[in-house]
């Protein structure tokens, strides 16, 4: 595999050095042509250097003039005329060395522009430079081709080389090491088992692997991010709305400032002098360099926006409307409890349901193989499998008849209340059966993302008034979900349509963000002021026509963004006002003769690099949240797998429960509750007691004090008082029989403790395991 070529990924170090010095060349020549003339001028050579000024003046003067008429031709009126009319002026009244001051400065500043451009869209460059070209593709003879990357077909078997580029989304076919730090962001390595997906445009930075190719390249996950920065990178550097407003009012105040102090005084050299002092650097560079470092920081944040105005816009956002599956939850069922016929047996039930459904593409079938798969239990290969499209699957497992999907006939009595469950707490029902009947039901969830609600906190923190959830849904789950992640009003049983109509009513107040996943959601996302889709998805409709896209689906990228772009906005709008207040001052001081125009350029240069400096600051700082050590991360990653096995315990206690419930005189009542007693006792007792002597002192500093974990260190205390009240209550059963008089208060502790471990385990990951968000979507999506 090593003597394989390496993909190769264009290194441009020097050459980009030597093009950084040819940029910056005619800045030198010009700095160095005014020294001259400095020189000439202080050996007596007056003449002389008045004509290397004057030459200096005209260079600059000459495109600067040329690119002025065609924009005034046009209809374009901007405020790079008062840069013309200031060189214009110095010519006339002879000031040879303001102008070439001045012509210095507009050179300068289009350096400054052009570096802080490069170094701020650095990361969308990157993106483009890492851009897989090339494939390994198993050929049919055994043997490894390289191939060109649209030559790479669905299906293809190919090889990923230590330090390569995946080329397209694919299924891993053995363990692999991978830095996906370059889509989602996060700098930790990760990794993928066998069958796992992962996404082009991550980087292999362990042995070698095999995969297959899920995607084509023009559809795979890199690619949608390609055409993202590209098209970033490739628009005009933003806030040009904001200069051209700005440029309305500013140059007819300036034209009238200059032709005041030349009618009053009735000298023309003020009115250059004025020219001069106001030439509006802050406006054509600084502002448009805070939005560019704004641009590259939400990139390095896994959020791609299009161009400024968007990311301008962004910041202006006062409302935010999300769809909620994909956007607020998961997006995709997990099976979240197993309940069976009387005398059932759970895994067995799970194990049939999924066995049938391993052939059926249908998103519930994969959620039911996913969990089998993570309990470890062992699939049978189905026969004879037939899906009748809305109804269910069937085939015969080791033999048995197996169906699985709706219930035909009359349900029993137990059946009925598993229905009235799942109905009351807003889950799916897929029915498993054989030929005498029912034999359990899978109660499937579309989970609330972990860091749901801890991102709506922000994005409400970070200024946005008004959060909505509109979605398709059932008016019941949207409720239960919009009150989970609290946001201020909801509209269920959307139609695509109607959404739109949402946007527009909302966007007819305020500037408004609409956040969605999938297809349907594509035209609501092209009315917002700014659409912002979850995850890249290559070619799908929703990333097409969205303003930004998140190239990770997790939502607490979109409060980084939101907070990036509103300090961005906020450094752009702070650079231009104190530009323009300083050069207003200047203006003034030159108007009544106390700065003439050689001091005003000298002056005036000083402004520049002043307000430019000060936007460079947007690449830094604006973010309110704190960094995870990576100890802590490894604790919140250790922790949140813990919660499958807590979840597990719960679903079987929870059964104990209603098996007290409706048969108290049960002889398997005392054996369950001891077996409930044990894993309680086993399993989740020392996973608290890890918890909080481990975990809950390392989140001391990124939650800011220790008091922060205080009330589940009391859960904790709650929870082990409930699981020795059980087993003060089996301690005086040994003939293996309840008493009636106990039963009410085993209900009260066995449905006491399901209810207060469910919320801590839910606001443990809200609150601790969101910050790592990689952890908390992982144990809540098995």
């Amino acid at each position: 595999m090593d003597a394989e070529p390496r993909e190769c990924v264009p290194e441009r170090p020097v050459r980009q050095r030597r093009l950084d010095w040819r940029e910056w060349a005619p800045i030198t020549l010009l700095t160095l042509a005014v020294l001259v003339g400095a020189g000439l001028w202080l050996a007596g050579q007056r003449g002389a250097a008045d004509l290397v000024w004057a030459a200096v003046t005209l260079v600059a003067l000459l495109p600067a003039g040329w690119t002025t008429v065609r924009q005034l031709w046009r209809r374009q009126f901007g405020v790079d005329v008062i840069a013309v009319l200031a060189l214009v002026g110095a010519l006339l009244v002879r000031e040879y060395l303001a102008g070439a001051v001045i012509a210095v400065m507009v050179a300068t500043g289009q350096g400054l522009e052009d570096y802080a451009q490069r170094r701020a869209s650095r990361d969308l460059r990157a993106l483009l430079e890492r851009a897989p070209r090339q494939a390994r593709r198993r050929a049919p003879d055994g043997g490894i081709e390289v191939v060109p990357l649209d030559q790479v077909a669905v299906g293809d078997r190919l090889v990923v080389g230590p330090g390569d580029v995946v080329p397209v989304d694919g299924t891993v076919e053995e363990p692999a090491t991978l830095d996906e730090s370059v889509v989602t962001g996060e700098s930790q390595l990760v990794t993928r088992g066998a069958g796992e997906q992962v996404a082009s445009g991550v980087v292999n930075a362990g042995a070698g692997f095999g995969m297959r190719a899920r995607k084509s390249a023009a559809e795979s996950t890199y690619a949608g991010i390609v055409r993202l920065a590209e098209e970033a990178t490739a628009r005009k550097a933003p806030m040009v709305r904001l200069a051209d407003r700005y440029a309305a009012a500013f140059v007819p105040f300036t034209l009238l400032v200059a032709g005041v102090a030349w009618a009053v005084s009735g000298e023309f050299l003020r009115a250059v002098a004025v020219l001069v002092v106001a030439t509006p650097c802050p406006l054509l560079l600084a502002t448009p360099i805070a939005i560019v470092s704004g641009l590259s920081r939400v990139a390095r944040r896994g959020v791609l926006v299009r161009d400024g105005g968007s990311l301008e816009l962004l910041g202006r956002a006062r409302t935010l409307l999300m769809d909620k599956t994909g956007t607020l939850t998961a997006g995709r069922p997990r099976a979240a409890q197993t309940v069976v016929a009387p005398g059932g047996d759970r895994d067995e039930v799970l194990r049939l349901a999924a066995s049938v459904e391993q052939l059926s593409p249908h998103v519930l079938a994969a959620a039911l193989v996913r969990q089998a798969r993570a309990q470890g239990l062992p699939l049978s290969e189905p026969a004879d499998v037939t899906e009748e499209p809305g109804r269910g699957v069937t085939g015969r497992v080791d033999g048995r008849l197996v169906r699985v999907g709706q219930l035909d006939g009359e349900p029993p009595e137990w059946a009925h209340r598993v229905r009235e469950r799942a109905e009351l707490a807003g889950r799916s029902t897929v029915w498993v059966s054989d030929d005498r009947g029912p034999l359990g039901a899978i109660l499937l969830e579309d989970p609330v993302r972990p860091d749901a609600r801890r991102t709506v906190r922000r994005l409400r923190e970070s200024g946005l008034d008004r959060l909505v959830m509109v979605t398709g849904d059932r008016p019941r789950t949207a409720r239960q979900v919009a009150q989970t992640v609290g946001v201020d009003d909801v509209w269920a049983q959307c139609s695509p349509q109607q959404k739109v109509a949402r946007v527009q009513e909302e966007s007819g107040r305020a500037v408004t963000v609409m956040v969605g996943d999938g297809v349907n959601d594509a035209p609501a996302l092209a009315q917002a002021h700014v659409g912002v889709a979850m995850g890249a998805t290559g070619a799908t409709a929703s990333a097409d026509v969205a303003d930004a896209v998140l190239t990770v689906d997790r939502l607490d990228r979109l409060a980084d963004a939101v907070e990036i772009a509103r300090y961005a906005r906020r450094i752009a709008v702070q650079s231009a006002t104190v530009g323009m207040g300083l050069a207003v001052v200047a203006m003034v001081a030159a108007a009544v003769g106390k700065l003439p125009p050689v001091a005003g350029a000298f002056l005036q240069e000083g402004i520049d690099v002043l307000v430019i400096v000060n936007a460079l600051r947007a690449l830094r700082g604006g973010l309110r949240h704190r960094d995870v050590p990576p100890r802590t991360r490894e604790l919140i990653d250790r922790y949140a797998g813990e919660h499958d096995v807590v979840r597990e315990v719960l679903n079987r206690l929870r059964d104990t429960a209603d098996l007290v419930a409706t048969r108290p005189d049960d002889p398997e009542c005392v054996p369950a509750l001891r077996e409930a007693h044990r894993r309680l006792v086993d399993e989740v007792l020392p996973h608290e007691a890890a918890e909080e002597r481990h975990l809950y002192p390392a989140l001391a500093d990124p939650l800011g004090s220790v008091e922060a974990t205080s009330t589940m260190s009391r859960a904790h205390v709650e929870i082990a008082r409930l699981v020795d009240r059980i087993g003060g209550h089996l301690a005086q059963h040994p003939d293996g029989r309840l008493r009636r008089d106990e039963v009410p208060d085993l209900l009260a502790a066995l449905y006491g403790l399901d209810a207060v471990l469910r919320l801590h385990l839910a606001q443990e990951e809200e609150d601790y395991f969101s910050l790592n968000p990689e952890a908390g979507q992982e144990s809540s999506g098995r």
